[in-house]
């Protein structure tokens, strides 16, 4: 029996609700990963849409995910604590859950080659693991993971000439074989090519750049946002973000300078530029990430409970499970050959208000089905199956 929540934190729902929004935003500009731009558009669409790209990226790319990353962390410590609390062994429990949603990864990645929810699940155990340490042991493990250190290493390496394992290229040839099939395949040529290489096309690509180490330590400081009641409105926790904020700012700016000058610095040298490109943007996007989620807290508690253009959120975040999969199911209908093929007319300022259009009516759609339910309708399976008795075989 699964122990009684809290109530939630709406302040959550909210981060979750707008990160899940920009995912949207980035995976309709990528055409949900069959990149193409289009190359019959007048000058000022062009300019227009080069425009929306940089910014989009800039502001989106890397910190949605991000801020996805260190929810769930955060998650896994409110159910822990939950546990713990009614003293309910938990962490076998979350053990069960992380295949669960390995299962949900397996029905995700039917349609769409970027599922980063198969490595959730296995990064969940690593949070299971260390669980028990104290908060500031996390806290270092997770700020090691953050900066990415075997591409320091391999950094280090190449310096002095000193042979590394090579690797950030596999992914290619698997994405060169899933490129036709979502060009031109048929909807079950698009699932049989998922089953085989576009799963490793798509979680080659995140192993080989560095989502491991930064899932790793999004999840722990997740964990660790948690223990210290970052999310609560305790004059502790709003003085924390205030610190977090000014220092998330302070160290962008340089590290974004450094970001922007060593593909000069490094002169073409390829094997030095692949580590360094893994590395300083995780970094950078952590830091902005932490800047832009304490604006939005601290904004959200300036007003008491939230503005009304942040409470809009809430409903798609308590749905994020189903949202999430559902938004890569129009998604790919829309986008790729064997729905409405849009990949080929659209470009950043078409897929912009695309995503919105998405956002819309996933939204509306999460409004009605919550207004009769609790959950949505996927996390009522994960949560019921999660909690199945198995002494007893009951649900």
């Amino acid at each position: 029996m699964p122990p009684k929540t809290a109530d939630r934190i709406e302040v959550v729902d909210a981060l979750r609700g707008i990160a899940l929004f920009a995912i949207v935003i980035v995976h309709c500009l990528e055409h949900y990963n069959l990149y193409y731009i289009p190359d019959d558009y007048p000058q000022w669409l062009t300019s227009l849409d080069k425009g929306i790209w940089n910014t989009t990226w800039f502001i989106m790319a890397g910190k949605a995910f991000s801020t996805f990353s260190l929810l769930f962390g955060f998650s896994f410590y409110i159910q822990f604590s939950n546990a713990q609390k009614r003293g309910i062994p938990f962490k076998g429990r979350f053990v069960w859950r992380m295949f669960l949603l390995l299962m949900f990864s397996q029905l995700h990645s039917l349609f769409y080659n970027g599922d980063i929810l198969l490595l959730y699940a296995v990064m969940g155990l690593f949070l299971v693991s260390v669980s028990h340490l104290s908060t500031r042991k996390i806290l270092i493990i997770a700020s090691l993971m953050i900066i990415q250190p075997i591409e320091w290493i391999r950094v280090i390496c190449c310096l002095y000439d000193v042979p590394f394992l090579e690797y950030g290229e596999h992914w290619m040839k698997y994405g060169a074989l899933a490129k036709p099939v979502m060009q031109s395949g048929s909807f079950f040529e698009v699932v049989q090519s998922n089953i085989t290489y576009g799963q490793l096309y798509g979680n080659l690509w995140q192993i080989e750049n560095g989502r491991i180490f930064q899932i790793g330590g999004l999840f722990l400081f997740g964990m660790i946002a948690g223990r210290l009641s970052l999310f609560k409105n305790i004059p502790q926790s709003i003085s924390l973000w205030k610190k977090i904020t000014l220092w998330s700012a302070l160290l962008f700016i340089p590290l974004n300078v450094a970001r922007m000058v060593y593909p000069d610095i490094a002169q073409g040298n390829k094997a030095l530029l692949m580590p360094l490109d893994i590395a300083i943007p995780s970094i950078c996007n952590f830091l902005f990430m932490g800047l832009l989620v304490g604006c939005f807290i601290l904004l959200w508690y300036d007003k008491g409970n939230g503005y009304k253009f942040q409470r809009l959120f809430i409903p798609f975040g308590k749905m994020s499970l189903t949202n999430y999969i559902t938004q890569s199911i129009i998604g790919i209908t829309l986008f790729y050959g064997f729905g409405f093929n849009l990949y080929k007319s659209t470009g950043a300022t078409a897929c912009l208000f695309i995503a919105i259009i998405i956002f819309v009516v996933l939204l509306a759609a999460s409004n009605l089905w919550l207004k009769k339910h609790r959950q949505g309708p996927l996390e009522w399976i994960w949560k019921k199956l999660t909690w199945i008795d198995f002494k007893n075989n009951k649900i």
